[in-house]
């Protein structure tokens, strides 16, 4: 993972996957100890991950129902990152965590069934929370939205371009009822070009979504892949990761800070991966 917003970059999420005739056993022995900051996943959100991902790979017709992911078994150190026990701060474990889960289970996947596994997406829900506290002279307003990517790119074609995937269940929010709404202007809103990785397939391009504050406010970030960008395979290239901007200022994948009426926070989102070489 890119990091646990308290600085730490050194954190690993890893599976062994074993499949025989009847049975899947999800082991993920290894992966870095739950930590300080809000990352850190309950099982049940990694079990999620888990069935999401075998859940793609069932023929259409299989009953989305807890007796067609029984033969699935999950083993997770507690404690750990993937199931984290109490105090641990999970915020960011059922946005970020469970779309890096995706990535890793198809990672380790596509090494028994190359063929029926795409590159990586873009791998985060690009979570922007904002906001300002009522006061005499301003009444109190927040707002909160993900941000879809690039789709990594498969045997069977391109990724598609600026969508939510995987783990994600949110709508594109109107630029029209967000500026009426709130005091923000869109400054663009469109495709990232060019930054989804190039391959026989080239992965999705991630979007590019730019917010005025016509007032003061308080902002929060959680995204990832700013540091590691989404992976390639079979030969191609990975997607660009994302990028945060505050005016001219690179910000890190998670942050805190206060803006002021008339600054631009420009969220770039990754692209996804491509599949072959050209």
């Amino acid at each position: 993972m890119d990091d646990d917003g308290q600085g730490n970059q050194n954190i690993e999420i890893r599976t062994l996957i074993k499949i025989d005739r009847s049975n899947v056993t999800v082991d993920f022995t290894g992966t870095s100890r739950q930590v300080a900051g809000n990352i850190n996943c309950p099982l049940s959100v990694a079990a999620a991950a888990v069935f999401y991902v075998f859940r793609c790979l069932m023929p259409a017709h299989t009953p989305a129902c807890a007796g067609s992911f029984r033969p699935i078994k999950i083993l997770a150190l507690q404690g750990s990152l993937v199931n984290a026990l109490r105090p641990a701060a999970v915020a960011a474990g059922n946005v970020e965590t469970s779309m890096r889960l995706v990535d890793v289970i198809l990672g380790a996947l596509q090494k028994a069934i190359p063929n029926k596994i795409p590159a990586a997406s873009y791998g985060s829900m690009n979570n922007i929370a904002m906001g300002h506290e009522a006061c005499k002279n301003q009444p109190g307003w927040d707002y909160y939205e993900t941000l879809g990517g690039g789709m990594g790119a498969g045997r069977q074609g391109e990724g598609l371009s600026a969508v939510q995937a995987h783990m994600t269940n949110t709508l594109n929010t109107p630029v029209e009822s967000l500026e009426m709404h709130y005091p923000l202007r869109i400054k663009r809103y469109q495709i990232r070009y060019g930054s989804g990785g190039k391959g026989l397939f080239n992965g999705g391009d991630g979007l590019v979504r730019e917010y005025e504050f016509l007032s003061s406010a308080h902002v929060t970030l959680l995204t990832e892949r700013r540091l590691i960008q989404p992976w390639g395979l079979q030969g191609a290239q990975g997607g660009q990761p994302g990028k945060n901007t505050l005016g001219e200022k690179n910000l890190p994948p998670k942050i805190s800070f206060q803006v002021e009426e008339g600054d631009s926070l420009c969220i770039e989102t990754p692209g996804g991966g491509g599949w072959g070489e050209i």
